[in-house]
């Protein structure tokens, strides 16, 4: 049964046992109103405490449920019937309580919850709007202001948190249950406070504050519907009737569910599913992770030394000398100091780090992460020295962003245990994880990347070897695309426009310029090196006018100090029109729409030509790749997924024509056969 009743001195505790977490399928429905109807017919039964089994109360709906019309009892029904219970209701709440899982909540009289315990409406996240009269209740429980951030963002509430907003009654330790039952008994004794239905919406705001609160969800929306149609369900709740309240939010529900940006972040949702166990790790039990090692102490090994802190790993960290190791410890502690204030990671995180320039120190580790330098020789030195020193079951990881992990593993003698991690940078922040396995990669060893990854609140995704991977390999295209648009008439700016307008943080020059030209410049030099033919004739005079972004004062734009407001600049504008002039290209649409589709269409043939060599499994994962690691609006599904919205056959026409004007590359035979076959399939 899905759905277990307990009684005991007056008090039933009706418990949802559906694992893994518990979601609000038919059964589920079906057995809660079951419950709810022999409870009110039992005369022992005073009060009723709803509890889940497992990790989690009720987390959501069940996803096999996705896209299906539901079966009765409808959730807002069963909401609605526990709510007029003769028998009040208190939830137990432990682990999460999510969406359809808050709402159930909402629908009883009281609110319990163990202290780790995390309140949310994360509908906004895929594209609807809670649909079982979350944003009627909500907003008679907690102040609008509160209510619009909970609905609007998605983002869960912790237990004190949700008890100083009033969300829940009491925060309890000990044996959620007991204390559940022990604190219905106690309000049972008192008169009942009325359900929130019959409560009016604890503040009303004037005009002026939806206006300032509209103008803030638009802005960080960025595009995406389901956040201002939340706030509209709110507002809708609060100045008009219970009856039209549940209409809108329901009819908007429905509206949105069918929307391309719904159906987008449902895809990503599924992708990031099964991009989290890959069928190639499959029933293989991964290695310890009790301990970790990080070998550099830059930018990047110091992000991935603090993700890891964050997870509660104890980490060594090594550099090249006493006064190397000093530096990287104070990096760590600033970013530490940083993610403690932002509620990220614990401030005691200092207590698990260890500085070191000696590499034996790394002798008992679990696995180790070389983050030094980009340079092949750097990094094979950096594991002949990890192979003597590192115990032989430990894993070696490097986080190359182009380099090939097998030749690193061959200064080992051990290179089964080698594993490629590319990290992103800040890699504290950055979700994306790419897993690079070389020919002689151990299936445990593989298996443990993914283990990390999980550890570590990643999204990884399986790379296979070429230069720059999935996402760096996409990302030179972005960039000689973006050139290509200067040489036919566009200039930085409008570039970079078009590019937040699709929905993305920030353009591609403006990009460069955050992180510096000289990192592309020093890949294009190693590709060159490697008989490459590299397009970059207005980023390589930049680079040797010394202009390598922010960091130099100016790179694609000029930099005032202390400022790091974008200018134009007139010696880039010289240098651009200088390039044109050289490579007379027929100009192009400047209108936004236009120059984005010029990058976008490319990266969608390059894309397809990393499906086609196996360098990526799924075109999903693509999608998850520059979501997570390069900004690609998340409702719009992703890259490829947005490519098959647009359509495919559009794109490879529109792709011939750039080739023919000597715009960009003609299309390649796996962009055509999609076409052909209406999408990148599975």
């Amino acid at each position: 049964m899905v759905v277990n009743i307990e009684r005991a001195d007056g008090i039933a505790v009706v418990t949802v046992d559906n694992p893994p977490v518990n979601a609000t399928s038919q059964p589920v429905r079906q057995g809660l109103w079951e419950a709810a109807e022999n409870l009110d017919a039992d005369p022992g039964i005073r009060g009723v405490v709803l509890a889940c089994a497992g990790r989690t109360f009720i987390a959501g709906a069940d996803v096999r449920e996705f896209g299906k019309p539901p079966e009765p009892p409808h959730l807002p029904d069963l909401i609605a019937r526990i709510e007029r219970a003769d028998k009040p209701w208190a939830a137990a709440i432990h682990g999460s309580a999510l969406g359809g899982g808050l709402e159930v909540t909402l629908g009883c009289r009281f609110r319990v919850a163990a202290p780790g315990a995390k309140l949310g409406l994360p509908e906004v996240t895929l594209g609807v709007v809670p649909g079982a009269g979350g944003t009627v209740r909500l907003p008679r429980l907690v102040p609008a202001e509160d209510a619009i951030e909970i609905a609007t963002t998605g983002k869960p509430v912790d237990a004190a948190q949700a008890e100083a907003l009033g969300l829940v009654d009491a925060v309890v330790e000990g044996d959620l249950v007991t204390e559940a039952r022990a604190f219905l008994q106690v309000a049972l004794t008192r008169p009942l406070p009325d359900p929130l239905t019959a409560r009016p919406p604890v503040s009303s705001p004037d005009p002026a504050f939806w206006e300032a609160q509209e103008a803030a969800i638009t802005r960080r929306a960025k595009g995406q519907a389901a956040p201002l149609r939340a706030m509209e369900c709110l507002r809708r709740s609060i100045e008009s009737d219970l009856a039209d309240a549940f209409a809108h939010e329901r009819a908007t529900f429905l509206e949105l569910r069918e929307t391309d940006q719904a159906k987008a972040l449902r895809h990503v949702f599924f992708a990031e599913r099964a991009a989290a166990r890959p069928p190639e790790v499959k029933g293989i039990e991964p290695r310890a992770l009790g301990s970790a090692g990080v070998v550099g102490g830059g930018t990047m090994g110091a992000g991935i030394a603090t993700a890891m802190l964050a997870a509660g790993i104890p980490v060594t960290l090594v550099e090249r000398d006493d006064d190397a190791a000093a530096r990287a410890r104070d990096a760590v502690a600033r970013l530490v100091e940083a993610g403690a204030k932002r509620g990220r990671i614990n401030a005691d995180g200092m207590d698990r780090l260890a500085v070191t320039a000696d590499y034996d120190e790394l002798a008992g580790t679990d696995l180790v992460v070389e983050a030094v330098f980009e340079d092949r020789g750097v990094k094979r030195d950096v594991f002949a020295r990890l192979d003597a020193a590192c115990r032989p079951d430990a894993v070696l990881a490097t986080n190359t962003s182009y380099l090939d992990p097998g030749d690193i593993a061959g200064a080992t003698r051990h290179p089964e245990r080698v594993l490629g991690l590319h990290f992103f940078s800040p890699a504290h922040v950055m979700k994306l994880l790419e897993i690079v396995p070389a020919a002689h990669t151990d299936g445990e060893v593989l298996a443990t990347g993914f283990a990390l990854a999980r550890r570590l609140g990643k999204v990884p995704v399986l790379a296979g070897i070429c230069d720059g991977f999935i996402g760096n390999r996409i990302l030179k295209v972005t960039r000689a695309q973006a050139e290509r648009l200067l040489l036919a008439g566009a200039q930085p700016s409008q570039v970079d426009a078009a590019m937040r307008a699709f929905g993305q943080p920030m353009g591609p020059f403006e990009a460069q310029d955050l992180g510096g030209l000289d990192i592309a410049a020093a890949q294009r030099k190693a590709a060159r090196d490697r008989g490459e033919a590299v397009f970059a004739p207005v980023a390589d005079r930049l680079v040797a006018a010394g202009r390598l972004g922010q960091k130099t004062g100016g790179g694609w734009y000029d930099y005032a100090d202390g400022d790091r407001s974008p200018q134009p600049s007139q010696a880039v504008e010289a240098i651009i029109a200088e390039e044109a002039a050289r490579a007379g290209l027929p100009p192009v649409d400047l209108s936004e729409t236009g120059l984005a589709e010029r990058i976008l269409f490319p990266m969608v043939d390059e894309g397809a030509r990393i499906l086609d060599e196996g360098v990526a499994r799924r075109a999903a994962d693509i999608d998850l790749v520059e979501i997570h690691g390069y900004g690609f609006p998340r409702w719009r599904g992703g890259l490829m997924h947005w490519a098959e919205a647009r359509g495919l056959d559009d794109i490879v026409a529109s792709l011939d024509s750039m080739a023919a004007e000597g715009a960009g590359p003609a299309p390649g035979e796996r962009l055509r056969r999609a076409a052909r076959e209406g999408g990148f399939g599975d």
